[in-house]
């Protein structure tokens, strides 16, 4: 399931594999594109290393009554199961080639097609933030200083232990992005490195939405839309030109997944 494989399922000549990857149509200029280009200018690895150094310390430390319960929660929990095996089985249709030319047509459509206006672009370059780790960041500081402390800890570990499977899910799989393979294709703003499934910024989203929603005992239209914001985060990944379909409804499974699975642990214990 490597990238390289990828490769043999784009045949048709008008998504023919590029060179050189077209010039964005969108770009970010000044203070915020230093501060994106040093971030990124870390490897993924290290980051990798340094997230699993912390939860490798973490799981010491945790009692070992805790691991019991957590056991226990889990195994009677049909519908995480359920999330989990459909996340599986969209990783293993990745080698299926009809899939990939399904995600093709997909995302020609999101990024490509008609005439996109400037606003258009940069709305949709705000909204792909909502999902990102920056904006994790700014709702656990809001939930600390709202007085959810332990709520706040909780989803910060939540946050960063999503992105260490991601990361993890990424390496593993090691999709090539759709910017780099599709002729054409638009780059909205700036590009992502690393390996394109999952999605990260839509898991996270979806974690999001998951986690949160049930402690403010919101009603079901607070639900639809919250939850619509997650889906339009999974449609800008396609739009900017970062991810494919199937990358966005991967992610949006697994975000679903790791929040159901905080919810059942904070009740738990």
């Amino acid at each position: 399931m490597k990238g390289n494989n990828q490769d043999e399922f784009v045949k048709d000549k008008r998504f023919k594999p590029t060179e050189e990857t077209p010039l964005p149509d969108l770009e970010i200029h000044g203070t915020w594109n230093r501060i994106i280009a040093r971030i990124r200018h870390i490897p993924p690895l290290y980051w990798l290393i340094m997230v699993a150094i912390f939860f490798v310390l973490f799981f010491i430390f945790v009692p070992n009554y805790i691991w019991i319960i957590f056991l226990g929660v889990v195994r009677n929990q049909i519908t995480l199961i359920s999330l989990v095996l459909i996340f599986g089985l969209i990783t293993i249709s990745l080698v299926w080639s009809v899939g990939q030319r399904i995600d093709v047509w997909v995302f020609s459509y999101f990024n490509m097609h008609g005439h996109r206006k400037s606003w258009l672009d940069w709305c949709m370059l705000f909204f792909t933030q909502l999902g990102s780790g920056s904006f994790a960041m700014v709702v656990a500081v809001i939930l600390y200083f709202s007085g959810y402390h332990l709520l706040a800890y909780a989803f910060v570990f939540g946050t960063l232990s999503l992105w260490l499977v991601v990361e993890f899910i990424k390496v593993l799989i090691h999709r090539t992005r759709p910017y780099k393979k599709i002729e054409n294709s638009r780059i909205v703003g700036s590009q992502a490195k690393g390996s394109s499934f999952p999605s990260g910024h839509t898991s996270q989203a979806f974690f999001m939405a998951t986690f949160l929603l049930p402690y403010y005992h919101a009603n079901f239209f607070i639900w639809l839309v919250v939850y619509l914001m997650a889906f339009l985060v999974g449609i800008t990944r396609i739009y900017v030109g970062m991810h494919y379909p199937r990358d966005v409804l991967g992610g949006a499974i697994l975000g679903t997944a790791w929040g159901l699975l905080g919810v059942i642990l904070n009740n738990s214990l």
